[in-house]
């Protein structure tokens, strides 16, 4: 059984190797699928969250970490705005 402590250091390293692992422009086309699939994994709206994050993440070669927020480091995932200047990527 792992004790407490593990268990933190091994949650706070999984988090930042995400974090760092994700930055803008590393990934390729076809991580785009299972990177979407979590981001969007806890929204009640799966099919537009799934084809905007993947148009976004082909354009941008970046999704967020987690399944909300965290657009800071995706600038081009963060910035791309619809028309009516709400964000368009989830």
């Amino acid at each position: 059984m792992a004790t407490p402590r593990f268990s933190q250091f091994f949650l706070l390293f999984l988090v930042l190797f995400l974090a760092v692992s994700n930055v803008e422009g590393k990934l390729r086309p076809y991580q785009c699928m299972p990177k979407c699939k979590f981001r969007c994994s806890a929204t009640s709206h799966k099919k537009p969250c799934m084809f905007f994050c993947q148009k976004c993440c082909a354009q941008c070669l970046c999704v967020p970490p987690g399944t909300y927020g965290n657009k800071q480091v995706c600038p081009c995932y963060n910035n791309w705005k619809t028309q009516e200047g709400r964000p368009k990527c989830p």
